[in-house]
């Protein structure tokens, strides 16, 4: 049963599980390879990733659920557009100093150009359509990073996407099944490059420090990334980010809700799991330190809470463990 506000009947997917999973690690790599790399942090509630998949001809309609709490900041995407319809649970959204909040009924379009932040609460489930670049560049597209519709916009979209829905169940060895599919894509990209947008607001002194703090967030990062296997100091990364030690602090704990030397250590760790993953049976302690975990017993402390397993079972299953099956290679996108 859905939450009152969405009126979607989503069968047809359900359908078509592609993964479900407990396994942190495994629900990473999986959503990973269907939109984009990601930083993924679990906080509150169990893990029980659900991931539905269907695909018309150019549009591909997903249902994800991740049962946990979890903070999400893929990279930014540039090949395609994504509309998320929250079907239950709610989503706090961010995307270059922009917010908006999805309560079940709710949709939004993300367009992200630089950063995108989101938090989906326990138990959230989202209905996301991906769309290609490709389809809305005849119709003059232009959207703000990330922008919600109004609740009779969403409506007509709930209206849209059943359409869509109900087309997969159809039988496709037919041409009129083509001519009507062709149809409703074409009134999908209409639908996004012609809805009465929302104007953009003045810029305030909040618009910019918000972007101020983006800019720097975005030197502490790539500064952060150069450096995987130096020693940095925290005065180090202060001044990549061109601000005081108390002010970076700060900013961290705002935006990531973690200190800088947390952060960095995360991004250490996801570059260790990402090593073990394409090199199984290397050794885990000679990465550890190229990546300058000195102390074996914290880093595997550290690990094992952020991916849910010891890095040496990563190192012994990496490589069957993450084999996906072949997929239509137009939908998988590399690196985000």
């Amino acid at each position: 049963m859905l939450s009152a506000g969405v009126s979607l009947d989503v069968s047809p997917l359900v359908k078509r599980c592609v993964f479900r999973s407990s396994a942190r690690v495994a629900t990473h790599h999986q959503v990973a390879g269907e939109f984009s790399d990601h930083d993924l942090q679990w906080c509150r509630g169990n893990v029980d990733t659900a991931l539905f998949k269907t695909k018309v001809q150019q549009l591909q309609i997903f249902m994800l659920q991740y049962g946990a709490e979890v903070e999400i900041r893929p990279r930014p995407f540039g090949d395609f557009v994504l509309v998320h319809l929250s079907l239950a649970g709610t989503a706090d959204i961010e995307s270059d100093g922009r917010r908006v909040h999805l309560r079940p009924g709710a949709a939004a379009i993300l367009a992200p150009r630089r950063n995108l932040h989101m938090r989906w609460q326990q138990g959230a489930r989202q209905f996301i359509l991906k769309v290609p670049q490709a389809l809305l560049s005849g119709g003059g597209f232009s959207c703000q990073p990330v922008q919600q519709l109004s609740d009779m916009q969403g409506l007509q979209w709930q209206f849209l996407m059943q359409s869509l829905l109900h087309v997969t169940n159809l039988p496709s060895d037919n041409a009129a099944h083509s001519v009507w599919v062709d149809h409703l894509e074409r009134n999908v990209a209409l639908f996004l490059s012609s809805r009465p947008g929302t104007p953009a607001a003045p810029e305030t002194l909040a618009d910019t420090a918000c972007g101020s703090d983006l800019q720097r967030l975005d030197k502490l990062e790539s500064y952060m990334r150069s450096r995987l296997c130096a020693p940095i100091a925290l005065e180090d990364l202060a001044r990549a980010a061109g601000i005081s030690v108390r002010s970076l602090t700060m900013l961290c704990q705002r935006r990531h809700a973690q200190s800088p030397m947390v952060l960095l250590r995360n991004m250490r760790l996801d570059a260790v799991n990402a090593r073990l993953t394409a090199q199984p049976g290397a050794a885990v302690t000679d990465i550890a330190f190229e990546y300058g975990f000195g102390h074996l017993g914290r880093f595997s402390q550290y690990y094992a809470k952020r991916f849910g397993e010891l890095p040496r079972h990563t190192s012994h299953t990496g490589a069957q463990m993450f084999v996906l099956p072949e997929t239509d290679k137009s939908s998988r996108i590399s690196a985000i």
